[in-house]
């Protein structure tokens, strides 16, 4: 049986027309439409799950920012764009998604919708192994063996640039806290 989720809508809908609930079996749920964008399934509800999917990722919600481009860059329902897909990988590479940040790690370095960019690609990729993914740890260690060392080092320039300033970010979190750090 699916769960279903009291919602406002619904829950206002039964207190303002109570006639509408005069046989027994009327449900007072009402199911609610899936929270997040996940992987399509084909089916009658593809094209609603597709269009939830595009709405929470122009929400900002990184998961369905990765997922959209995953169906770009597969062509999943649509032709292969690999300028859409780049858009949405890299919506959310910005919030943090470590598999969003594989994803574009892979496409600069094999120019995928961009030129080839080995340097762009190692600093996304080591972002995306900071973030927790194992196969971007991989990768950029894959691609380090095939950059020249003006790209490992402009990489590496970069690198320490981001987080220099990540640590005074957090160092000028610590000065504005009431509690001092022991």
């Amino acid at each position: 049986m699916k769960a279903a989720y009291l919602t406002l809508p619904g829950l206002l809908l039964a207190l303002a027309l109570p006639s509408l609930h005069a046989e027994e079996d009327a449900p007072l749920l009402i199911e609610a439409a899936p929270r997040t964008c996940q992987p399509l399934q084909y089916g009658p509800l593809l094209a609603a799950e597709l269009e939830l999917c595009i709405q929470q990722a122009e929400l900002g919600h990184a998961n369905a920012q990765y997922q959209l481009g995953n169906y770009f860059y597969d062509g999943i329902l649509t032709e292969r764009d690999y300028g859409k897909a780049l858009h949405w990988f890299e919506q959310a590479s910005l919030q943090g998604h470590a598999d969003a940040q594989l994803r574009l790690g892979l496409m600069f370095a094999r120019g995928e919708g961009v030129s080839v960019n080995r340097s762009q690609a190692y600093v996304i990729l080591k972002m995306a192994a900071i973030n927790g993914s194992d196969d971007a740890f991989d990768a950029s260690d894959l691609l380090d063996g095939q950059m020249s060392n003006e790209e490992l080092q402009h990489a590496n320039d970069v690198l320490s640039h981001i987080f220099r300033r990540y640590l005074k970010h957090i160092q000028a979190q610590d000065a504005d806290t009431p509690f001092p750090a022991r």
